[in-house]
This record gives C-alpha cells, structure tokens and sequence, in this order.
C-alpha cells in the first residue's frame, strides 16, 4: 500500500483527462442541457421566492396561472415578450441595446464548468459514455470570476447609456458593489484552493469526498454567502436598483424584452452562484453522509444530479429567507461592511489557513498545529483586548471632559447632518438656532418703516428701521 505525503497530495495535479473527447453532437447536447437547466431552474426559482415569501407574509401568493400558480413565471415572460417596446431618445442606441445583452449572456457562462456528476465516463447518452460535466478547466474557479465580473459591464453600460440621472447613479453603485464583494469572494475562493490543491470544480469536488469544506472552512463559507448575495444585487444588498431612492437604478429606462433580460440575468445570477456554492463548499454532486455511508451507489449514474439539485435549491432558498427577512441597508453600511469587515476578516483567515497547510505539509502532527494556531489567536486576542481597554479610557475621558465643558457652557452645539444623515441630540447636546422667516406682518412693517425714512421723515424712525433690520440680521433670522 502507498502512502501519499501532505506535500505530494497538494501539489498533485488534476485529472481532466476524461474533458474534450466527446464528440461534437454530444457537446452541443451538453451545452443545450447548461442552459435549459438554468432557465427551468430560474423559473422554479421566481414562483418558489413568491410563495415563500408569501408564505412569510401570511399572504396566498400566486395562485392562478396553472396548477398552484407554477405557470406565473411563463406567463410574466410571455408579458414582457409582448410589451411595448419604448427607447429613450436621448440615449447612445447601440450601447442601449447592447448592454442587457452584455448583461445576460455572461450569466450563462459559468454554468459550462460546473460538474452535475463524477469527472468518470459514469452516464450513456445515446450509447456514448460520457461525464455529467461540460467541461474543466485546470483554472476554472478563475473563468468563474472572470464571467461574474464581465457581466458588471452590461450594468455600467445600460446606467451610462440611458443619458438619465437614476440609471447613472444605480450603474456606479452597481460598480463599487461588486468591486467591493468580488475581493471577498476572491478570497474565500483562495482558502478552497489551499485546502483543495486545486482551481478545477471537478478536483475540489473530488477532495471534498471526506468532509464538506463549508465544515473545514466554515469562514470562507460565510464570507462567501454574504459576498453573494451582494455580488447578485439582491435584497437586502440591491442598492443599485433600490426603488426607494434611484426609481429602479440602472434599468429605469429600460421595457419589455430588455428589461426581461436584466430580470433573467440576475436570476441566472442566482442560481450560477448558489451552484459554485455547492460545488466549492457543500461537497458538489455528493450524496450527504448518512446516504453515502449506507448506500454505495448514491454517487453514481445520474443519482448525483439529484442531489446537486437539492443542495441548489435550498441554497436558493436562503435567497428567498434572506429577502422575506432583512431590510434593506443603507449603501454607506453595505461597503462598510464590505471593506471593513468582510475582506479584513478574510485576508486574516486565508493566512490562518496557509499557514496551517504550511505545517501540515511539514509533517507537524494535527495537535501541534492545533496548539500553534490557539496560542497564536489567544495572544492576538489578549493584545485587542488590552488595546480595546486603553482606547476606550481614553475616549471616556475625552467625553468626560466634552460633558463637563457642555454643562458648564449650557450645552454642547453639534451639526446633526454632520455624518450625511440626520441625528438627534444627545444628552448635553443642543442644535442650533434653526433660522426662521420672518412673518408677513413683521416684512410688511419692516417695508412701511424702511419706506418712511427714504421719503425723508425723520432719521429716527430710519435709524431705528435700520436697527430693527440688523438686529434681526444679527439674530439670524
């Protein structure tokens, strides 16, 4: 028997041996599977998000269009299809009409290397032995990214295009946002390579046969499904659509097929990313391990596109919980949360875990590096707390002293939009003077005063118009 070293197993490469032999009509087969699996998957998708989150609103949700309103989605595709078909006249039309396409097609794409089955010639279609995968690729969780990130220009392209405010603004937004959450995702992505050895969805998939890695990474995990919900726009993350300040952001302009096509691109978008979720995180195709462990053959034949399925859908799932939840949040605390919390968080991880497979990989027992890496978080703690205590006397003493000077000088006068948002007072706080207008009677005297000393009555009652006029002045009202 041959023992594989930690080093050897990490630097093995990938077997995609079994990619690139089928002939062309079975790739053109496989390829019309990719995306009618998706668009069946996003119209399940859009009647499972209404009755859940009808279910959640004590409200019966869609019940008409066929049996228990399964056809509601078709038929709001077959409106769209059939609607009025308006373009602004101010717009540039080619990149108008380029940019739901831009939008769209790159959605599709990541689903071509996502594996529904083992790598192994495990099905026959049609006589032929094939794998239930399109293709692989040794960097594949790269071409993943690469596909998210090109469908950012369609929603840059339709805000800039449309020659309107709302689009505009929605289109920047939408660039911070997924500049901001693809670095976190990124990372969580670096994490699985470590751990896997490997770019390629069928490798990771494949390493996962022991253990999930949403257990053994369980904060790459959660990094992850938060970056993807704001990498999909979706509530509580849809700043750059919220209806309640930028109308519909970048697709304000947009109707019918055009706007159907950003409607579908951002489902597509869902369901993309729940699959890279499954596959990177939740074991991929694999059975869940009472199944496997009593049933041999739960991997194999076309039994792991079953369970691929599931997994999807109660990632999708967590789509729907999460919107029939959350409130939507506001952009400043969005990419705070992105740029302050979840990519320190992340980069800090990543280094934990290469260090750990450092180690490993140097032949240190499992214990010793347990203890390494306690000792390591324990002391970095210690040294936070200590400076967590330090800093929070100092900034006691500075309100202390900020209170003692307010109560002597009769309060303290703060600017409540100072943050951009307007607050109230505090305890010791006071706003200042709100100037006011003065009343009609006061601007009717003030005239018939000021009136009086121009037609030469008498510098008293001029001066003292006069006085009356800047003492208000210097009041500020």
């Amino acid at each position: 028997m041959t023992v594989t070293s930690p080093r050897t197993a990490l630097l093995a490469e990938e077997d995609l041996s079994f990619f690139g032999h089928d002939p062309l009509w079975l790739v053109a087969l496989k390829a019309v599977f990719c995306f009618a699996f998706l668009m069946v998957t996003v119209l399940i998708s859009i009647v499972m998000e209404r009755k859940v989150v009808g279910w959640m609103q004590l409200r019966i949700g869609p019940n008409r269009h066929g049996p228990w309103g399964m056809l509601q989605s078709l038929a709001d595709g077959i409106k769209l299809m059939l609607k009025e078909d308006v373009v602004v006249k101010g717009a540039d039309k080619f990149v108008y009409l380029l940019a739901p396409i831009l939008g769209a097609i790159p959605a599709f794409m990541a689903i071509a290397v996502i594996p529904f089955g083992p790598p192994g010639n495990e099905v026959s279609i049609f006589g032929t032995r094939t794998a239930m995968q399109l293709t692989d690729l040794p960097v594949a969780a790269l071409y993943i990214l690469a596909t998210a990130s090109i469908a950012a220009y369609g929603v840059v392209l339709a805000g800039w295009s449309s020659n309107s405010t709302y689009p505009l603004l929605g289109a920047v937004r939408a660039t911070a946002q997924i500049i901001s959450y693809e670095i976190a995702m990124g990372l969580s992505f670096a994490a699985v390579f470590l751990y896997s050895g490997s770019m390629s969805t069928s490798a990771i998939v494949d390493s996962q046969q022991d253990t999930w890695f949403a257990a053994l990474l369980p904060v790459s995990f959660l990094i992850y499904m938060v970056s993807m919900v704001g990498e999909a726009h979706r509530a509580p993350f849809d700043m750059p659509e919220s209806e309640g300040d930028l109308v519909a952001g970048y697709q304000t302009e947009y109707s019918s097929i055009k706007f159907a096509l950003f409607m579908l691109a951002e489902y597509v978008h869902v369901v993309t990313l729940s699959a890279v979720a499954v596959t990177l995180f939740l074991g991929g195709w694999r059975a869940p391990a009472p199944i496997s462990t009593y049933w041999e053959g739960a991997n194999h034949g076309w039994w792991p596109l079953l369970w691929f399925f599931l997994k999807l859908m109660v990632l999708i799932f967590f789509f729907v919980w999460v919107r029939g939840t959350l409130p939507r949040v506001r952009y400043d605390q969005f990419m705070t949360l992105g740029w302050k919390v979840l990519i320190p968080i992340a980069l800090v991880w990543l280094m934990l875990v290469a260090t750990v497979r450092a180690m490993r990989n140097e032949g240190y027992e499992f214990s010793a590096i347990v203890y390494w890496v306690a000792g390591a978080a324990l002391v970095i703690l210690l040294l936070s707390f200590v400076v967590d205590i330090f800093r929070g006397r100092k900034e006691g003493a500075e309100e202390e002293a900020a209170r003692k000077e307010a109560a002597e000088s009769g309060g303290e006068e703060f600017d409540p939009m100072a943050g951009g948002y307007p607050v109230p007072p505090l305890p010791g706080q006071k706003l200042p003077p709100v100037p006011r207008r003065p009343s009609r009677q006061d601007r009717d005297r003030d005239r018939a005063l000021v009136g009086a000393g121009a037609t030469g009555d008498g510098d008293t009652d001029g001066g003292a118009a006069a006085e009356k006029t800047d003492g208000k002045e210097a009041d500020g009202v």
